[in-house]
C-alpha cells in the first residue's frame, strides 16, 4: 500500500454502527427506542468532551434516518446497512442533502441565513434534510436568533443535529428546543480493550503496559486514543513497549513515580531528587513528573476513604498492592498537606525560568514537610508539655528522668521548660508554609498556665490588659478587636463575636482567668445580641474625640492659623484638657524657619 493511501487509526475505525460506539449505551438506547417507536425528534444536540463521538453520533443519526437498505426499499432504522448509495455518501461527507457546517469558521447570521433559506426545499434523494452544525456554541449571539424560529418549528423533512463541547454557552432558548445527549468519557478499562483489538486488528504488538498509558494520557476520548495508539506503531515500527510509549509521552515511570513519593513521605530529599534526575533524564518532563506525583497523592486519598474507589484498570495489580500498602501507613493530613503543595508547586515550575530547579525545590520541600508534625499532633505535645509541668514532683528516680520521644510528633519531647512552651506555641500560631499557605490557629485549648495572684479585674477593658500582661497575645487581639462586651461583672462575661471565633475561645479565656485570679468565671458567647463596638472602636473614638477637643484650644487655633499646613500630629493628655494640662505636637509641612 503506496503511503498517500494511508488511513489513520481515527478515521479508519471510526464506527459504522450503533453497536461499535462504545462507552454510549444510554444514549444508544434511548435514541433506539425512539426510533422503534416513531419519537424522533426534530433537533438534537449532542455534548461531551473532544473525541467521544459527538459528530460520528450525528452521522449515524443521519444514516439511520436515511438508510434505504440494500434493496432499496428500507425504512429508518437503528442499524442502517452501510451498503446503501445514502449510507455509503453520508459516511463519504458527500451527500447533497446533509450538510455540515463548522461554527468555529461559520459564526455570523449570513451563514445561518444560507440554512434558513434552504430548509423550505425538499431534499433531492434523501428521505430528511439534515444540517449537522459542530461546535453549535461558537454562533455569535445574532446567529442563534435567527435560527429559533426555524428551529422551533421546522418542516418535516428537516432534522438539526448540533455537537459542541462547550454545552453551557448555548442560550436557554436554543437548548429547550432540542433533545439533548450528554455523550460521557469512555472508561478506561473499555478504551484498552478497544485499543488492544484494534492493535490486533493491525498485527501490531502492543505491551499491556503500554496499552494503560495510552488510555491514561487519552482522558477519556477515544480519538486521542488512537492517535497516540498509531503513533506509538510508528515509533516502534509495529510494535510498542512500555519504555516507547513513556519516551514518546514524555512521561515518567509510574512505578519510579511511586518510590519516589515513597521518598518523599520518608523525608529522604537526597534519593527523591536522585529518583526525579533519573526520571528527567530519561525525558520526564519536570512539571509532569509533579502532576503524577498529585495523581498518586489524590490516588491513595481515594484508597484510604473508599479503598473500593481506588480499583483502576489503568493500574496494574503490583501498583495497586504498593498503593494499599502506602495508604494504610500514610494519614490524612500528610496526604492533604503533599496535595497543596503539589498544586503550588505545579504552577510555580510551569511559570518558572527553569522548571528542573523550581521541581527540584518543590521536592525538597515535600521532603521536609513530611517531618513536620500535623495541627493535632502539636496540640497533643502541649497537653502533655503542660501535664508534665502541672504534676506533682514524686521524690523517685524516674521522676528526674527525661520522658521517652513520642514518635507521633516527630520525637518533640514531653518535657519542656515554659519558656519553650511559650516558644511553641508563638510558632504554633504563625502561617504554615507546610499547609499551602493555610493559617493554623493552634490556640492550647486544654492545659492551664501557671497559677498567679490577680486581683479580679473591675472593668472588661481590665479584663483584656490582663491577657495582654500576661503575654497571652492571641486572646488579648482576639478580645480587643474582634468582640462587642454584651455584658460584664468580674467573675462572668457574655461577649458577641464580630468575625471567625477561633475553636473552644470560651474555654480557653475561662481557664486562664481562674489560674490568675484563683475564682470560677462563666463565659458565653451570644451571636445575636450586639454590643456598643469593640475595644478598638472605643479607644479610636476617644482619639478623635481627644483631637478635637485639641483643636478647639486657643493656643492650638492659633498655631494653626499661623502655619496653615500644620497638622495635629499628637495628643499627650496629662490631665484636664489638652490646651491645659496636655502636651500637643503639630506636624508642619511648611518648610519655612520660625
Amino acid at each position: 500500500m503506496e503511503s498517500g493511501e494511508y488511513q489513520v487509526l481515527a478515521r479508519k475505525y471510526r464506527p459504522g454502527t450503533f453497536a461499535e460506539l462504545i462507552g454510549q449505551e444510554a444514549m444508544v438506547r434511548t435514541l433506539t427506542n425512539a426510533i422503534e417507536g416513531g419519537r424522533l425528534a426534530h433537533a438534537f444536540v449532542l455534548t461531551g468532551v473532544r473525541g467521544v463521538g459527538k459528530t460520528t453520533t450525528a452521522r449515524l443519526i443521519a444514516r439511520a434516518l436515511n438508510c434505504i437498505g440494500k434493496d432499496g426499499n428500507g425504512g429508518i432504522t437503528v442499524s442502517p446497512c452501510g451498503e446503501c448509495e445514502s449510507c455509503k455518501a453520508i459516511a463519504e461527507s458527500r451527500h447533497i442533502d446533509i450538510m455540515e457546517m463548522d461554527a468555529a469558521s461559520r459564526t455570523g447570521v449570513d451563514d445561518i441565513r444560507e440554512i434558513i433559506e434552504s430548509v423550505c426545499y425538499a431534499p433531492a434523494s434523501a428521505r430528511f434534510k439534515i444540517y449537522i452544525i459542530d461546535e453549535v456554541h461558537m454562533l455569535s449571539k445574532n446567529a442563534f436568533n435567527a435560527l429559533l424560529k426555524t428551529l422551533e418549528e421546522p418542516p418535516p423533512h428537516v432534522k438539526f443535529i448540533f455537537a459542541t463541547t462547550e454545552i453551557r454557552k448555548l442560550p436557554v432558548t436554543v437548548l429547550s428546543r432540542c433533545q439533548r445527549f450528554d455523550l460521557r468519557r469512555v472508561d478506561g478499562e473499555l478504551l484498552i480493550k478497544h485499543f488492544a483489538g484494534i492493535a490486533e486488528k493491525e498485527g501490531a504488538e502492543v505491551e499491556a503496559e503500554a496499552l494503560r498509558m495510552i488510555a491514561r494520557a487519552a482522558e477519556g476520548s477515544v480519538r486521542d486514543g488512537l492517535s497516540l495508539l498509531d503513533q506509538a506503531i510508528a515509533h516502534g515500527g509495529g510494535k510498542a513497549n512500555a519504555e516507547d510509549v513513556r519516551v514518546m509521552l514524555g512521561l515518567a515511570d509510574r512505578a519510579k513515580v511511586l518510590d519516589l513519593f515513597r521518598h518523599l513521605m520518608a523525608g529522604e530529599p537526597k534519593e527523591a531528587l536522585a529518583l526525579f534526575r533519573e526520571q528527567y533524564d530519561l525525558g520526564a518532563d519536570p512539571a509532569a513528573i509533579l502532576r503524577h506525583l498529585a495523581e498518586v497523592v489524590h490516588w491513595l486519598t481515594r484508597l484510604r476513604v473508599a479503598p473500593e474507589a481506588g480499583i483502576d484498570a489503568l493500574v496494574s495489580e503490583a501498583q495497586r498492592r504498593e498503593g494499599r500498602d502506602m495508604a494504610d501507613r500514610l494519614k490524612m493530613p500528610e496526604l492533604t498537606r503533599a496535595w497543596q503543595l503539589l498544586l503550588k508547586g505545579i504552577q510555580e515550575t510551569q511559570s518558572a525560568a527553569q522548571p528542573v530547579a523550581a521541581a527540584e525545590m518543590v521536592l525538597i520541600r515535600l521532603a521536609f514537610a513530611a517531618n513536620l508534625p500535623t495541627p493535632a499532633e502539636i496540640a497533643r505535645s502541649f497537653e502533655k508539655q503542660n501535664a508534665s509541668q502541672t504534676s506533682p514532683p514524686v521524690e523517685t528516680p524516674a521522676a528526674t528522668s527525661p520522658e521517652p520521644e513520642d514518635p507521633a510528633v516527630g520525637g518533640a519531647t514531653t518535657a519542656a521548660s515554659q519558656d519553650d512552651l511559650l516558644s511553641a506555641k508563638k510558632e504554633a500560631v504563625q502561617p504554615t508554609a507546610a499547609a499551602g499557605g493555610a493559617e493554623v490557629l493552634a490556640l492550647n485549648q486544654s492545659a492551664s498556665p501557671p497559677s498567679v495572684e490577680e486581683p479580679m479585674p473591675i472593668s472588661f477593658a481590665a479584663m483584656v490588659e490582663l491577657f495582654e500582661r500576661h503575654r497571652e497575645g492571641v486572646l488579648g487581639h482576639f478580645l480587643r478587636d474582634a468582640v462587642e462586651v454584651v455584658s460584664y461583672k468580674p467573675g462572668a462575661l457574655v461577649i458577641h463575636p464580630v468575625g471567625r471565633i477561633p475553636p473552644q475561645i470560651s474555654s480557653q479565656m475561662r481557664l486562664c482567668l481562674e489560674a490568675w485570679t484563683g475564682n470560677n468565671w462563666q463565659i458565653a458567647i451570644d451571636t445575636r445580641t450586639k454590643g456598643k463596638g469593640t475595644l478598638r472602636e472605643a479607644d479610636e473614638a476617644r482619639q478623635a474625640e481627644l483631637y478635637k477637643e485639641a483643636a478647639r484650644d486657643p493656643l492650638v487655633s492659633a498655631a494653626i492659623k499661623a502655619f496653615p499646613s500644620a497638622r495635629i500630629r499628637e495628643v499627650i493628655n496629662l490631665g484636664g484638657t489638652a490646651g491645659a494640662d496636655g502636651v500637643v505636637n503639630l506636624d508642619d509641612n511648611d518648610k519655612q524657619d520660625g
